[in-house]
């Protein structure tokens, strides 16, 4: 008996020297494959580079920013900062001083968006963030600028654009206005005022022509708006400058994009001869 609790004594104990083995192997092996992130703060990045790579540790340049005291080349910051411990691969993130500024920020606003970028890298400023807003007029100008011209103590070199952007300007919307009473002629320059065009027009005054039937000038209903529209404009003549609008599609106060179409009926108003 006294034998066989010697021999379980003896297994116990080399299953509790395996396990401690087994966790010395395996911390080693975890330690073996991590690293410690060492300083580069005031390195030059080359420097930084060596120093990282001796560690197993790879960098990353991420950003560049002016700074009065940390001069221009060297590492400004790090991330993960020194003294962490990391695995071995990892990418260590610098900042990288570009001295004191001496650029001063050029005026963009109204410039080509072309030449605003090529005025920002011949002063060896980057081009930052490019925004776009939909606004009348012609596209690609700047509109505004981040840092404003001449900004002193900006921290990086990056210039960021508002750009106009003319193609997606949504199109003007209007109140229709009331033609009915109006000549041809005077219905025509209200639309055109409103932004809307006089595309077909009927004239009931003259023999043959209806309500639905075929546009003064000769143009049968259902032909092309551009037919209509050289009818519309025949309509001023001698036989019917007594003529009024006396219908209109849109109606008056229904809501119109700029560049609509409008359709009217001239004829006499009623009680008229």
């Amino acid at each position: 008996m006294r034998r066989f609790f010697t021999l379980v004594l003896g297994a116990l104990a080399m299953v509790a020297v395996a396990l401690l083995s087994a966790f010395i192997a395996m911390r080693l092996a975890i330690h073996g494959r991590e690293a410690v992130v060492p300083s580069l703060t005031g390195l030059t990045v080359a420097e930084a580079m060596d120093r990282a790579g001796s560690k197993g540790l790879h960098l990353d340049l991420e950003n560049r920013f002016y700074s009065a005291e940390v001069p221009a080349g060297r590492v400004l910051a790090q991330d993960p900062p020194a003294g962490e411990r990391v695995r071995r691969e990892w990418s260590v993130r610098i900042t990288e001083s570009l001295g004191a500024q001496r650029v001063n920020i050029p005026d963009l606003t109204g410039e080509s968006e072309r030449a605003a970028t090529v005025n920002i890298h011949r002063l060896s400023l980057e081009l930052g963030t490019e925004a776009y807003l939909a606004v009348p007029g012609d596209a690609g100008v700047v509109l505004t600028q981040t840092p404003p011209a001449n900004s002193a103590g900006v921290d990086g070199p990056r210039v960021s654009l508002l750009v106009s952007d003319a193609e997606s300007a949504p199109a003007q919307a209007y109140v229709m206005p009331s033609l009915l009473g109006l000549s041809f002629a005077a219905a025509s320059e209200r639309a055109s005022a409103a932004g809307l065009r006089v595309a077909s027009a009927i004239d009931t005054t003259q023999p043959g022509n209806a309500p639905g039937g075929a546009a003064a000038g000769g143009s049968a209903a259902g032909g092309s708006e551009e037919d209509d529209f050289i009818a519309a404009n025949a309509l001023e003549s001698p036989l019917n400058g007594s003529a009024v609008v006396i219908a209109q599609t849109p109606a008056p106060g229904r809501r119109v994009v700029e560049g609509d179409a409008v359709r009217i009926t001239l004829g006499h108003p009623a009680g008229s001869q």
